[in-house]
């Protein structure tokens, strides 16, 4: 007579991988979707405000670093392989030779530096949450984001580091809304959906 044997019973990262990975289709398409709101060309070189980088903020605030990072090199990967998933519908690798090249080579390392310090802010702040994942959106902007901006204009469009300085400065006012907005938001889903949290907070 012979038995069946016993199924062993899947861990708890097979278990969340499904869900993971829906996470991070649906957030990459998240960004994808926000392109579709008009570019707006400033500066010497035209580098369009667009509200990319408020997906980037809320995505990494919500899905930490690991999944938010995966979701925002997901998106990045989509459109380098021609999908027109960029500002101004546009796609393909000729994105690695525009001006703005820098900013968005800079969104998944600036994902993984949000979504790493709002998951300290998730297991350690009790109060003024907003104003904390304001200040984690905005610190990935100030430490990748610009810095990395500023040099795509340095090396693409041909302009000395004086000038990008200035004229990456027009994007400030925009990113300082749209991280506001993003922890806004990050605030109130994350009431609703605790579980986006609990899981990352109780990694550490």
């Amino acid at each position: 007579m012979s038995t069946a044997s016993p199924t062993a019973p899947a861990s708890p990262r097979q278990s969340t991988l499904p869900r993971d990975l829906a996470l991070i289709a649906v957030f990459a398409a998240l960004i994808a979707a926000l392109t579709l709101a008009p570019a707006i060309p400033v500066g010497p070189l035209g580098v369009p405000i667009t509200l990319q980088t408020l997906g980037v903020a809320l995505t990494a605030l919500l899905l930490g670093a690991r999944r938010g990072g995966l979701a925002v090199l997901v998106y990045v990967v989509v459109g380098l392989a021609g999908l027109p998933v960029f500002a101004r519908f546009s796609g393909g690798l000729g994105a690695l030779a525009s001006p703005s090249a820098g900013y968005l080579l800079a969104f998944p390392i600036a994902a993984v530096v949000i979504g790493t310090l709002s998951t300290l802010v998730l297991r350690r702040a009790r109060r003024w949450r907003g104003l904390w994942l304001f200040a984690c959106a905005l610190a990935g902007s100030i430490l990748i984001i610009h810095p990395a901006g500023i040099l795509g204009m340095m090396i693409n469009g041909h302009l000395s580091l004086q000038a990008a300085f200035l004229a990456d400065i027009a994007y400030w006012p925009g990113d300082l809304v749209k991280s506001a907005l993003a922890a806004a938001l990050a605030v109130g889903v994350l009431k609703a959906f605790p579980a986006l949290a609990t899981r990352r907070t109780a990694a550490l």
